[in-house]
């Protein structure tokens, strides 16, 4: 039979520690690890075309952390399924806090349902390191819509059935369920023409290949400065504080009207904890910063932050709310 001090004597013998001293060792050597964390480039995934609200937001953060991190942040934007082939990687990624993104509420919490067949599972997956940002939506039409309010709209829709075509950053994304939740609600018919990013999305209504658009106010402020797409509403309950002049759709004739578009941070699961609470630290230092907050604030975003486990109580409360608005609506994923 061999004893444990046999077993301890073999061990040594052949260089290696005792299982419980080794265990205690790899212990060890992980919490050193998180503590330094990150001693490599960091790869953050984004999941839509550059230049829309994820990837400015994955970029500003990143960017900010590198430099109080003292390592490199690149950015891989990986568009397609409403998010879900970059959450995919990010799923299937070493649990080391090397691979991060910053995911919205079609990631989180709309595409499992929006999806029937997933290659992953968002709520099991991935772990939340902290909420960043609210947007409230907007909806605007190009200039040569003749409708200067949501009822004009509304009539407008109503007499081309089927003729009219919205934008969105992709199946799943907010922009697309705001406005088949505005179809329900409005009993107008569209016709969803969806990209892989609101950047692409927006270009196509910006060019009058798409008439209207939900999207974030961090997209599309700029083009409304320029006066190259007109607003008609915000989309949450409450007015903007920076556009206090633009009317809610809710209270434009569709009462009750609510849809805005959420990020956070998230990483794989199983990532060291000591990593996930140095992430969150992290975050919430760089949405404390003037510059990046005003930045924000300027583009109508509502700065959050705060614990993992309040991002994980807002996901949890969201999943079942755009799960109703997908069933109701009839949304399916093109």
């Amino acid at each position: 039979m061999i004893t444990r001090r046999l077993a301890a004597a073999l061990l040594a013998a052949c260089g290696l520690a005792p299982v419980g001293q080794a265990v205690a060792q790899t212990a060890a050597q992980s919490a050193a690890q998180a503590t330094n964390y990150p001693t490599k480039t960091v790869r953050m995934v984004i999941g839509f075309s550059p230049g829309g609200p994820s990837d400015i937001l994955a970029r500003l953060i990143g960017g900010k952390m590198s430099e109080r991190l003292g390592q490199p942040f690149v950015f891989d934007n990986r568009p397609g399924a409403g998010g879900n082939v970059a959450g995919e990687i990010v799923a299937k990624s070493p649990p080391d806090g090397y691979t991060i993104m910053i995911a919205n509420n079609a990631i989180l919490a709309a595409n499992a349902t929006l999806y029937p067949k997933m290659t992953f599972n968002p709520a099991k997956d991935l772990v939340p390191v902290t909420w960043v940002a609210s947007q409230p939506n907007i909806l605007v039409v190009h200039p040569d819509v003749p409708a200067r309010s949501v009822q004009e709209l509304v009539t407008f829709l109503r007499s081309r059935p089927g003729k009219v075509n919205y934008a969105s950053s992709g199946s799943g994304a907010a922009a697309h369920l705001a406005a088949e939740l505005f179809k329900s609600m409005t009993k107008t018919d569209m016709v969803h023409i969806p990209f892989k990013g609101a950047a692409p999305a927006i270009t196509d209504v910006l060019a009058g290949r798409s008439q209207l658009i939900f999207a974030t106010a961090l997209s599309v402020k700029a083009y409304i400065d320029a006066n190259r797409l007109r607003p008609l509403a915000v989309t949450t309950l409450e007015r903007m504080d920076t556009m206090p002049n633009l009317p809610t759709v809710a209270e434009s004739g569709v009462p009750g009207f609510e849809a805005s578009t959420w990020h956070g941070m998230v990483a794989v699961n199983n990532t060291p904890r000591a990593v996930l609470v140095k992430l969150n630290s992290e975050v919430n230092a760089v949405l404390k910063d003037p510059q990046v907050n005003k930045f924000l604030v300027a583009q109508g975003a509502i700065v959050r932050g705060g614990s993992a486990e309040q991002f994980a109580a807002h996901i949890k409360a969201e999943i079942p709310k755009w799960a109703r608005v997908i069933k109701e609506s009839g949304a399916k994923a093109d």
